[in-house]
């Protein structure tokens, strides 16, 4: 009975935290093991995941298709500092944004909705 009694304890134990982790959002950038993440990683994971704080604490969930990368605004690319999406530079027209303030330094970036 004394076993039973602990993996009930084990079970509620997870299912609280995962339940807690579920619904907490995504923290961008991350850095993670000296690597800073800008959006969802698989690192050391078969399933893409993020931090839930800044520097990664031990606390993360799994990611879903709302944790897409964040655009940041205003940014530089070239010499020049954009306040929303831009086509500048990117060969196929299509809008693009920063997704640190320095494009020119990180060269992070993801491609903008296509209605803009």
């Amino acid at each position: 009975m004394e076993k039973l009694a602990a993996w009930v304890s084990l079970v509620l134990c997870v299912c609280g935290l995962k339940a807690a982790f579920v619904n907490s959002t995504c923290v961008f950038p991350f850095v993670y093991n000296h690597v800073t993440y800008h959006s969802c990683t698989s690192a050391y994971s078969s399933y893409d995941w993020c931090s839930l704080d800044k520097k990664f604490q031990g606390r993360w969930r799994y990611c879903t298709g709302n944790d897409a990368p964040v655009c940041v605004f205003p940014f530089f690319f070239r010499k020049k500092l954009f306040l929303r999406c831009t086509k500048e530079g990117y060969i196929l027209n299509r809008s693009w944004c920063s997704l640190t303030k320095n494009y020119n330094h990180n060269r992070k970036w993801k491609q903008c909705s296509p209605y803009q």
